[in-house]
């Protein structure tokens, strides 16, 4: 029974929602600005205080403590967390971290997260300061031949370490005294393998408490899971933002007369409720949308059909979208504001299309976002002066109506939303989009300013359906066999578009949906996590073991659930385990739930099952032969908190719903009469056909024509769409809003392909590293779309699919071609192309082509890895073939390709394939992923027709060329002005001095350029030399770069360039010259050549710094980052991949688990980067000591010629590949490229190159000046996480 009050509230950003539950069983909503000091000092507080008053009619002062007597218990999710992270707004705190990886967290994983951005944007740090603390434990290893007479230590885990350096405790005592000096009273503690050890973090931890530190974050603590990048990152986080969330929390509870009896829970991360004293800010990240999730779960799965559940909650800057299937779906690292959280939390995704998302008319193309108007100044129908919105667009469409909002816009807060402002505004980009067009084409139709709104809207839809796409797809699940569930201010307004597009059939609206984040935490459970590394195999000699450990955290959670009251029969226990194949880096959490136990599992079910299950959904394969291994033992603990039952809505008497008006609505085809309801008149019952409205106080509901509202029993709303009732009326002649709409068409196939690529492959290199792109073609070979966008991939396969088309077999149907020759356009031998033509019914030649290159760890040659350093012909380097018919037919040429792979063998020295099996299994992922692509475009010509998709495909490639010709055209009057020219020239040199020589005529008129590389130096002896493609590449990533703003990158890029490079020159080698280092080293000096020739920046490092070492048991390859150049507004940044490459490095703690070495240190190469107005970027600094003989391999430039700097700026410092000997200490320098035998206790020291600098150093700056940034949303999920994996491949 209910002793008092229920409090819910969703404390965000703009607004704070609160639903109350009343003693008396009523329901009472709330929504007040989260921020609003002149009339009450807490959003959260003051919405109580109104309840209370009311509801017990009494005044209850609003400067006074409430009574809490009256309250039974308080929820909340809040935004804190998010929000102080974001802005950069935590506690000012310090790092503690093992000596010699004082950087390690500003150099992260290495990559870039704009791959095109030339000023590369990365969240500043967490910290304000570091102590290297001297401290050192390193991992026990069979293989080890070093001499380590030091203190064995058993980690957590059972794994033996060895004491390197004990603990300074001197010095680290000296070192925090002047943090506190400082003023900083927060510290985050970092240690190297503190996962499995974590002693010497718990004794700097008790030190820093007796010394006075208020919040100490140890990260064996705050979550104990390998790899110390994140791990690293996540304490840090905590350490920023629980002294925040503890303010709030303190202050929240002060507003209260007994506060030591106020139950206040909050909501975190992981969906799951926690004590306020327990609430802490690495678990605090999604503490706002995840009760959205929980409420849409719990109110949507299974009310109306067993089909699994896609969230979409649309809100001003962004949305969100999950997916809910009976189980939470969690991710257990994602990124937020930069900072890669390691915890567990909600799959959450959130994509950059929001109501404030800022509309764009760019060359040509409608673009939607991602920059956001924000609340301030909003929308430009908030009258303050912003920008057109999505909000706009559907005001002008007549889909939000000004008399059914709040009058509180404008710059008095006392307005209406000003639908007159916004035509006006339209009326101006309308005209702004048909004079460009009337530029490029006179015969286009002049479009008015509801076309043009409903263009954004469309592209809008269509953006928001790619990540929905991704989510279920990647996982092998069908999209259009879900329900969407809409909530939010603004989801209402797109669901049944959205739901269209991706072929759903139900929409299911909440009741509360405007509010349904704070509703959701009246549903919600509280939750207690127990979570510790391990390191078994599974099977029957493990399960004692996990068993044992298993009890142990049960135990643990018991006793914290126990402790806030529950019995036990409340709480339900759910164990995980962290589980993967052996060798292979992608880990799933299982639980056994529904696989119950078998003879041969543990007492907690069969976890195997449970995980060979889930591996063949989401891959499409298993591995019976690879052994499992557990990384981490979890247990969930949930306590029901009140078991909730929705009020049921009243019966209707009229079977017809209350009509308020009929307006006019512009639909895809026009206006339409639309009818508005509002909701507080309907009843259980209703039925309300579109088109129509449905308004309540908190969203509105757009119904469109062809689809069906009923209330249901609880007063939710239940749309089902008509999927079939919208025939294409697309006609031949050019559309601006469809091109916009094929744009995100063409490019979604590609990423459709990449999804299957990535499933059905069985490689580290391609399920994990995801070094692939996949791409669809025209029927000429001309790129139209390509995904994801990995530098040296751009373009490059157009010259692989046209070379087939020239010289290669007839096709037919059910035949599917195998291409890796850099003379038949391919970059380096280990990326295979895989080509399919596609056909249609009635023609007899290819539509279409779709293709996919991946890179296969190994195919051959002279040395494992098919990347030696020293290879002088390129039947050194692998497997190489210009045509062959893989599938043959319909059948699968495993022999033929077998005979391929094995060929190498033949040539003296070299080897045949080490990795059959790998190979053989991606080149099948990559003719499904083909096959994938071919369903997808036969399925846009069904609905289209085979003219119209054609015609658009020219569209697009048409768009980037007109896009790249205005580039050019600016570019040439820039020129022009300052040196009376348009003719452009660059010369930079590698290190054995070869020239790479340009000379650019621009057409000031025509927007066209040549590219002339004559006077290049000849092919050399090594292999760095560039095929063409990887030319054409690297002059596509730059153009890219420099046009500044997304453009469909494909074959119309370069139609205005004309590209001259003499054969036989280092840029267009003979058939038989080695190219390994043509394609990750000289592919970089041709983009320095180019921008030095634009003068657009100095030069970055210049290198990919490629390091090998192994035997015949092991083998590591990896490319280390460097400096970035710093350009006419900005200092470069230090420590990071730049252009062409975009690798993530490997974590030191699993660089260490894995390969005989020990990484001594890894940070930034101070002073490296060029001096100047602005300087260049800092390489790194990196000494690994090995443990037994090895090879080790460099293949490297900018040892000898330095990166330039620009307008006075002075050049970056050249890099040092040193190898220091243990027997005598001698230092030998390897040189650019160079393989040497290592002995234990050799030490390899890897100084990378700086960035060149900009401008005259007397005038330097420590800051750039500042530049008013557009707000942007915050990528998070596990499908920005995907693309952000895919672009640093």
């Amino acid at each position: 029974m209910q002793k008092g009050f229920r409090f819910s509230i969703d404390r965000g950003g703009t607004f704070t929602d609160i639903y109350a539950e009343c003693p008396n069983g009523k329901a009472r909503v709330i929504k007040l600005l989260s921020e609003d000091p002149h009339n009450y000092p807490d959003a959260p507080r003051e919405g109580i205080r109104r309840i209370m008053q009311e509801e017990l009619g009494t005044v209850i002062p609003a400067d006074e403590p409430l009574d809490n007597s009256h309250i039974e218990w308080i929820r909340m999710g809040t935004t804190v967390a998010t929000n102080a992270l974001l802005e950069r707004k935590g506690e000012k705190m310090a790092l503690v971290i093992t000596a010699g990886f004082r950087d390690l967290l500003h150099i992260g994983n290495q990559a870039r997260p704009k791959i095109f951005d030339l000023e590369i944007k990365v969240p500043e740090t967490l910290y304000s300061q570091v102590i290297e603390v001297k401290e050192r434990v390193v991992l026990y290893r069979d293989d080890c031949q070093l001499n380590l007479e030091t203190e064995m230590v058993n980690g957590t885990t059972g794994h033996k370490l060895h004491v390197w350096e004990r603990l300074n405790l001197d010095q680290l005592k000296s070192d925090l005294q002047a943090v506190l000096d400082n003023g900083i009273r927060s510290l985050a503690v970092v240690l190297m393998h503190s996962y499995i050890f974590p002693d010497h973090e718990q004794a700097i931890g008790q030190i820093a408490l007796d010394m006075g530190f208020s919040n100490v974050s140890l990260s064996s603590e705050v979550m104990p899971m390998v790899r110390i990048v994140p791990r690293g990152f996540t304490a840090c986080a905590d350490g920023y933002l629980t002294p925040c969330i503890k303010g709030y929390v303190n202050s929240f509870a002060d507003g209260f007369m007994d506060k030591e009896n106020l139950k206040v829970l909050f909501m975190q991360s992981d969906g799951g409720l926690t004590p306020m004293n327990k609430f802490i800010g690495s678990r605090a990240i999604l503490s706002g949308p995840a009760g959205g999730v929980v409420g849409y779960a719990i109110t949507t799965y299974q009310q109306d059909t067993d089909h699994p559940v896609i969230g979409f909650d649309m809100g001003g800057t962004s949305t969100d979208v999950s997916r809910y299937d009976g189980e939470y779906e969690h991710v257990f690292e994602s990124t937020t504001g930069g900072v890669a959280i390691q915890a567990p939390q909600l799959d959450i995704n959130t994509v950059a299309a929001g109501g404030g998302s800022r509309l764009f008319f760019r060359a040509g193309l409608f673009v939607v976002g991602p920059e956001s108007a924000g609340a301030n100044p909003g929308p430009t129908c908030y009258c303050k002066g912003g920008p057109l919105t999505i909000t706009d667009a559907n005001l002008c469409l007549g889909r939000l109506l000004p008399e059914y909002f709040p009058k509180i816009f404008g710059p008095n807060e006392d307005q209406s939303l000003d639908k007159e402002l916004t035509m006006r505004e339209f009326e101006k980009l309308t005209n702004e989009a048909n004079e460009f067009l009337a530029k490029q084409n006179s015969s286009i139709p002049v479009m008015d300013s509801y076309q043009v709104a409903m263009g954004f809207v469309q592209v809008a839809n269509e953006a928001m359906c790619r990540p929905i796409r991704a989510l279920t797809q990647a996982k092998g699940y069908d999209t259009s066999q879900h329900v969407l569930a809409s909530f939010g201010g603004a989801g209402g307004q797109h669901a049944c578009a959205i739901a269209r597009n991706l072929g759903m059939t139900t929409i299911f609206v909440h009741r509360y949906s405007g509010i349904l984040s704070a509703y959701g935490l009246a549903l919600a459970d509280v939750v207690h996590e127990a979570q510790e590394p391990c390191s078994e195999i599974y099977g029957a000699s493990s399960f004692h073991y996990i068993e044992q450990h298993t009890d142990t955290l049960i135990q643990e959670c018991y006793k914290s659930l126990f402790a806030q009251g529950f019995s036990q029969e409340e709480v339900t226990i759910t164990p995980f385990l962290h589980m993967r194949y052996d060798r292979t880096d992608c880990a799933l959490m299982c639980t056994a739930a529904s696989h119950g136990t078998v003879d041969s599992c543990c007492k907690y079910g069969d976890f195997k099952a449970a995980f060979t299950s889930r591996y063949q959904q989401e891959f499409g394969f298993t591995i019976p032969s690879r052994d499992i291994r557990i990384d981490d033992i979890r247990v969930r603990a949930t306590g029901r908190a009140c078991s909730h039952k929705p009020t049921p809505f009243p019966t209707p008497t009229d079977i017809s719903p209350k009509l308020t008006k009929v307006i006019k609505c512009y639909f895809d085809d026009g206006f339409y009469d639309t009818s508005v309801y509002l909701y507080d008149n309907l009843v259980y019952g209703h039925t309300i056909p579109g088109p129509a409205i449905v308004i309540d106080s908190n969203s509105t509901i757009l119904i469109e024509p062809s689809c069906l509202a009923t209330i249901t029993r609880h007063g939710d709303v239940c749309i089902k769409v008509d999927y079939q009732s919208t025939p294409s009326n697309v006609g031949l002649e050019l559309d601006t809003i469809q091109l916009s709409i094929f744009s995100h068409r063409f490019m979604s196939i590609a990423e459709q392909m990449g999804r299957v690529l990535q499933r059905t492959s069985i490689s580290t290199n391609i399920k994990e590293r995801l070094d692939f792109s996949c791409a669809l073609f025209g029927p000429d070979g001309g790129l139209v779309a390509n995904a994801p966008h990995i530098p040296v991939h751009l373009g490059a396969m157009q010259e692989t699919v046209q070379y087939q088309l020239h010289h290669g077999p007839v096709l037919q149907q059910g035949d599917v071609i195998l291409s890796n020759h850099p003379s038949a356009g391919g970059s380096h031998l280990p990326d295979l192309t895989v080509i399919t033509p596609v056909f249609y019914a009635g023609e007899d030649r290819p539509v279409f082509f779709v293709a996919s290159r991946g890179h296969h760890a190994d195919i051959g040659g002279i040395t494992p890895g098919s990347m030696p350093p020293n290879s002088q012909f390129l039947w050194q380097e692998g497997m190489c073939v210009k045509s062959f018919k893989l599938v043959s037919k319909g059948k699968f040429q495993e022999d033929g390709v077998t005979e391929l792979l094995m060929a190498p063998s033949k040539y003296p020295g070299c080897s045949g394939t080490r990795n059959l099996h790998d190979n053989i299994s991606d080149l099948r992922a990559q003719v499904a992923a083909n096959q994938k692509g071919i369903m997808l475009v036969s399925e846009l010509i069904d609905a289209y027709g085979l003219n119209v998709v054609q015609a658009y495909m020219q569209y697009i490639q048409e768009n980037a060329e007109v896009a790249v010709r205005e580039m050019l055209k600016e570019i040439a009057l820039k020129v022009k002005g300052l040196t009376s020219s348009t003719v452009l020239m660059a010369e930079d040199k590698l290190d054995d001095q070869t020239p790479i020589k340009l000379k650019v005529f621009i057409d000031e008129k025509e927007g066209s350029a040549v590219f002339d590389f004559c006077g290049t130096g000849p092919e050399v002896t090594g292999n760095c030399n560039a095929p063409r493609a990887v030319t054409l590449s690297a002059l596509i990533y730059c153009l890219r770069c420099m046009v500044g703003h997304n453009v469909p990158l494909n074959q119309g890029c370069l139609k205005p360039i004309t590209v001259n490079i003499p054969p036989r020159c280092i840029l267009d080698p003979s058939d038989t010259a080695a190219v390994v280092g043509g394609n990750v080293l000289t592919c970089q000096r041709v983009v320095d050549v180019v921008f030095k020739a634009f003068e657009v920046c100095a030069a970055s490092q210049g290198c990919m710094n490629n390091i090998t070492f192994g035997d015949d048991s092991v083998g590591y390859y990896e490319t280390v980052a460097g400096g970035a150049g710093a350009g006419p507004t900005w200092h470069g940044r230090s420590g990071v991949h730049t252009h062409m490459t975009n690798t993530r490095i490997t974590d030191p703690e699993i660089f260490e688990q894995r390969y005989p070495v020990i990484l001594n240190k890894f940070h930034l190469n101070h002073g490296s980067g060029g001096d100047g107005c602005f300087k260049g970027g800092n390489g790194v600094f990196r000494e690994m000591c090995f443990r037994k003989p090895l090879t080790l391999s460099v293949l490297c430039e900018r040892r000898l010629t330095q990166p330039y700097g620009l307008a006075g700026g002075y050049p970056g410092a050249t890099g040092r590949n040193i190898l220091k000997r243990k027997n005598d200490n001698t230092l030998l320098d390897l040189g650019s490229k160079a393989s040497a035998q290592v002995l234990p206790g050799d030490c390899f020291q890897l100084y990378t190159p700086g960035g060149g600098g900009w401008g005259d150093p007397s005038n330097a700056q420590e800051s750039p000046p500042p530049t008013k940034r557009a707000r942007q949303f915050a990528e998070r999920g596990s499908v920005a996480t995907y693309q952000l994996l895919q672009e640093s491949a």
